[in-house]
């Protein structure tokens, strides 16, 4: 017991005296983007009407109030495979950490070792054979490394914001899987809209085959405007199977983001009949707000981190390493187990001075300045990215609203005009392609309008997660 008290008193004077720890403490460089004031400004889309820079609610799909989609966003959440793996890499780095505090503590190690056998008799000057001997060899031995340089505190430095880059990674993957059920179930209501509209058209159109044939027995037509009617009414009906395959390819992609087989996904769910968007204006934030709440961003920081500690890690390499050592235990018969004159112990290595390869050493402070520098240059390219996105995303949502107002305008004329076409003709008042360009007109028309507004939905979405909100858990 005096030997692991003398140790334990080696260990603290080793700690107190340790000089320092070397390699470069982290902070965020000066030079990295995200201390640029213009990254932490107002977006420039946020002079748009469809904005104001009010902070992102931290569940930004509860904006739209819709029950439906707000129990598969949470379904998604708990049983989403991408969110499994995630959750598994951060139980492993954590593992890590864990591994590498514990160079921190002392190694013990106990040991115990019965043995049988008889030693040569000729070796021990004896005539005859000696006696078969039950042995036994059993003891506790400590050993410490003294982290001189601060190689182990860079090492759980490193591992530590490995940890944290792999909870950020969690993040990244939970705004994303919120974003993509979001979007499933958006292109899901999207072609219920579309069909609806498509079907209206085929409706219109059938009613408008049976009048000119009926024009034509009266002798007010022909059969070269039947045979334009039909062909209209099939090119009418070739529009709908495209939209009838999103809305079941819809469901499938929200059964596997919410964990469940194609046949478990209950096809009539959802029972919307146009894709969830918000008509007031939406809370975007600002630079700063942005780069505190992007898990990406997070996660390029985090890894900048571990890379500095790196640094460290590798230069402690150019010092020597000092490890202390001792054990206490017992060896002799077994018939005389724990007997006195059987107990030993022994301080040693007391100290095991390690001279360093320091040509090996700086190649490996080369390669991790190097990552560190690959690792700014990422956290750089992230932030960028972010911004970009952002803008990118607001631009075309606020364009798109603009074209989404004048397909309206132009859907109403084209419905009036065509409602007065066939009224004229129906009294013979204006001819069989007029009609006809006219429905074509409205069709499209319709059709486009129908696609703008699933767009919409689509961009907002694509804002919201460019914003980067939707990781928080409260």
């Amino acid at each position: 017991m005096n030997a692991i008290k003398n140790i334990a008193a080696l260990s603290l004077l080793a700690s107190m005296a340790a000089c320092s720890t070397v390699g470069p403490n982290y902070k965020v460089p000066e030079q990295a983007v995200a201390k640029r004031p213009e990254a932490a400004a107002p977006f420039l889309g946020v002079q748009e009407t469809a904005y104001k820079p009010e902070p992102l609610p931290a569940h930004w799909w509860r904006l739209y109030d819709d029950p439906v989609l707000d129990k598969l966003i949470e379904q998604a959440l708990a049983a989403n495979t991408d969110l499994r793996v995630a959750a598994a890499n951060l139980a492993r780095t954590r593992a890590v950490l864990d591994q590498v505090e514990d160079e921190r503590k002392p190694q013990v190690s106990v040991s115990a070792a019965p043995g049988v056998g008889r030693s040569s008799g000729v070796v021990k000057g004896s005539p005859t054979a000696l006696p078969d001997k039950f042995t036994y060899d059993a003891g506790v031995s400590v050993s410490y490394q003294a982290d001189m340089f601060g190689k182990i505190a860079r090492a759980v430095e490193a591992a530590n914001a490995d940890t944290q880059a792999a909870q950020a990674g969690v993040d990244v993957v939970r705004v994303t899987v919120a974003a993509d059920t979001a979007r499933a179930y958006a292109d899901a209501c999207a072609a219920v809209r579309q069909i609806t509209v498509a079907q209206q058209a085929v409706d219109l159109q059938q009613k408008f085959v049976a009048l000119t044939d009926e024009r034509t027995r009266a002798g007010r037509g022909t059969a070269i405007d039947g045979a334009r009617a039909r062909s209209q009414l099939a090119q009418l009906q070739a529009a709908l199977p495209p939209l009838e395959a999103q809305h079941r390819v819809a469901h499938y992609r929200l059964a596997a983001l919410t964990g469940k087989t194609p046949q478990e996904m209950n096809m009539h769910l959802l029972q919307c009949q146009a894709a969830p968007r918000l008509t007031t204006q939406i809370p975007v934030g600002d630079g700063a707000a942005l780069l505190r709440r992007r898990p990406d961003i997070r996660q390029a920081e985090r890894n900048l981190a571990g890379a500095t500690a790196r640094i460290g890690v590798a230069t402690a390499d150019l010092y020597p390493s000092i490890s202390l050592g001792a054990s206490v235990g017992s060896t002799g018969l077994l018939d005389h187990f724990g007997a006195g004159n059987a107990f030993r112990w022994s301080l040693g290595p007391l100290i095991s001075w390690t001279l360093p390869d320091t040509g090996s050493a700086r190649s490996r402070i080369a390669q991790a300045e190097a990552g560190t520098d690959g690792a700014l240059a990422r956290f750089d390219g992230t932030v960028l990215n972010a911004l970009k996105e952002v803008e990118s995303a607001m631009t075309v949502y606020a364009r798109e609203l603009d074209r989404n107002a004048a397909l309206k305008t132009a859907r109403d004329e084209s419905a009036l005009a065509s409602e007065q076409s066939h009224r004229l003709y129906q009294y013979g008042r204006t001819d069989f392609l007029s009609v006809l360009d006219a429905d074509r007109t409205l069709a499209a028309t319709d059709a486009a309008w129908a696609a703008s507004d699933a767009a919409l939905a689509s961009d907002q979405i694509a804002l919201f997660l460019a914003l980067g909100g939707g990781w928080e858990t409260k």
